[in-house]
């Protein structure tokens, strides 16, 4: 067996008013792949922080190579041999590709001069390695968010290091660039690096690793090799209980069509119609590109129409704007809850409250009380978990800042609610509980539209499908009619249904 290249062993990190972690051990061989498994808000990043020197510990030791090592910082870990790739991406939009990956580390010519060719030619290497088609001296900004993340995990290699954090590097991948880091990851391991890898995949956990260590509620759990465990058994370490029905499926009165979009066309959809009545969980489904984001944009006014027309309650709607859409009865969250649907800066108050200050103000001026008495519902309503409705928004884990962006929708009370991937980057419980918040607003008679990357979660909750294929609706499915097959089919079809 190999030799442990890291030991950590009680670790403890306290924040204000919350304790992140409370006596965590984890241990890493060489050349191995292993998964660090838990809910959202367990602990799982804030200890790869402590590892990468992001967060100073608070209590505890760590090993390196059979040392006992203080990690000072950042810099100091990357020194030692310790990268993360952070599911935060840490780019910088306005520099080359090629600038951002050797940010700080550009080799240097004579007289301290940046050697720019060897720069593109190092990070071309590691774009091929990562089969990206860019050249390294493209602007970043230029790429997609899944491109991104592929810069981001070049990043990580050009450091050389022999331990890489990956902190869900797949959440925005494409099937084609999880394939090829699932290649380079192996390359890695043939090279003696060691992974530690966080997703709330499972299926990536099986493919790739040969072990997990669970966290839950900052506290270790245990420690199992993968050929020890099936997929329950790993839920159930990390949730601490059975999770039974993972679609929860009701029944609920459909009531009349709230929603008509009627031959919607622009530069990203192409002669749309359909229609979402109350009581209604209608699923969009459709490969990467395939416009779906754009639709949903453009419905409820982010994205300008061409012609066609949408109809709220019979009421024929005019979004020219977002702004727009939320007062037509329209809310949408977004699938990049950092970047379109939370100020991280701001706090879980501010955000849950802020598309619906009118509602919560008499003349011109804000109602504090109830607005604190609205936010507070909903924190209880939604579990989210945090210390108070002042804590900073980017200090929650994945899973609750995804509670919030959709607590901030329902505050302006729609009547349309548009979920673009709606359980991204969140673990089963999480996601479990965002399912059964998704199947209450149904019952209240709520026209809900679900956009999703994930086959399941469109089957398993959906009451009809609709798939798109350049930015053409190409099927539309009764639950009962609608597989796995037929769905893709569809989706690699150009024809119109």
């Amino acid at each position: 067996m190999n030799k442990p290249i890291l030991k950590m062993t009680n670790i403890v990190k306290e924040f204000p008013g919350v304790k992140a972690l409370d006596g965590v051990n984890l241990e890493l061989y060489e050349g191995s792949v292993m998964a660090i498994m838990g809910e959202n808000g367990a602990g799982k990043s804030t200890l790869m922080k402590i590892l990468s020197g992001v967060y100073k510990k608070d209590g505890g030791e760590i090993y390196y190579k059979g040392k006992l090592e203080d990690i000072k910082g950042p810099k100091d870990a990357q020194e030692k041999g310790i990268a993360i790739i952070h599911q935060e991406l840490n780019l910088i939009h306005d520099l080359t590709i090629g600038e951002n990956i050797f940010l700080g580390r550009e080799p240097k010519g004579a007289f301290g001069k940046i050697n720019w060719t060897k720069l593109h030619e190092d990070a071309d290497k590691f774009l091929k390695k990562l089969n990206v088609k860019s050249s390294s001296k493209e602007l970043l900004g230029s790429l997609s968010i899944g491109q991104q993340q592929m810069v981001e995990i070049a990043k990580a290699l050009s450091l050389n290091a022999q331990i890489i954090i990956m902190d869900e590097p797949t959440d925005a991948l494409t099937d084609k660039e999880t394939e090829s880091l699932f290649k380079v990851i192996k390359e890695l391991k043939n090279e003696g690096k060691s992974i530690v890898y966080i997703s709330h995949r499972l299926k990536e956990i099986f493919e790739i690793c040969e072990s997990i260590t669970v966290i839950r509620d900052g506290k270790y759990v245990g420690y199992e090799k993968i050929e020890n465990i099936d997929e329950d058994k790993m839920i159930e370490m990390m949730v601490g209980r059975k999770l039974t029905d993972q679609f929860p499926k009701i029944k609920a009165d459909k009531k009349d069509i709230t929603l008509e979009v009627k031959n919607l066309k622009n530069e990203y959809v192409n002669d749309i119609s359909f229609n979402v009545a109350g009581g209604e969980i209608v699923g969009i489904a459709g490969l990467m590109g395939a416009g779906r984001t754009e639709l949903a944009k453009t419905i409820y006014g982010y994205f300008k129409k061409q012609s066609g027309e949408v109809y709220v309650k019979g009421n024929k709607v005019e979004n020219k704007s977002a702004k727009d859409g939320l007062k037509n009865g329209i809310a949408y969250v977004s699938e990049d809850r950092k970047g379109d649907g939370l100020i991280l800066g701001l706090s879980v108050k501010e955000n849950m409250s802020i598309s619906s200050l009118d509602k919560v103000s008499s003349v011109f001026k804000v109602n504090k009380q109830k607005e604190l008495n609205e936010v507070k519902s909903y924190i209880k309503k939604m579990n989210i978990k945090t210390p108070s409705e002042n804590q900073i928004i980017k200090n929650l884990s994945g899973g609750n800042q995804q509670k919030v962006a959709i607590a901030k929708a329902l505050m302006t009370n729609p009547d349309v609610l548009i979920l673009d991937e709606p359980t991204r980057g969140v673990d089963v419980g999480a996601k479990k509980e965002i399912y059964d918040l998704i199947n209450e607003l149904k019952k209240e008679g709520k026209a809900i539209i679900m956009i999703s990357s994930e086959m399941p979660e469109i089957l398993g909750m959906s009451d009809r499908i609709l798939v798109l294929s350049e930015g053409k609706l190409t099927g539309e499915f009764d639950r009962q009619e609608a597989s796995q097959e037929i769905i893709l089919k569809s989706a690699v079809s150009t024809k119109e249904a």
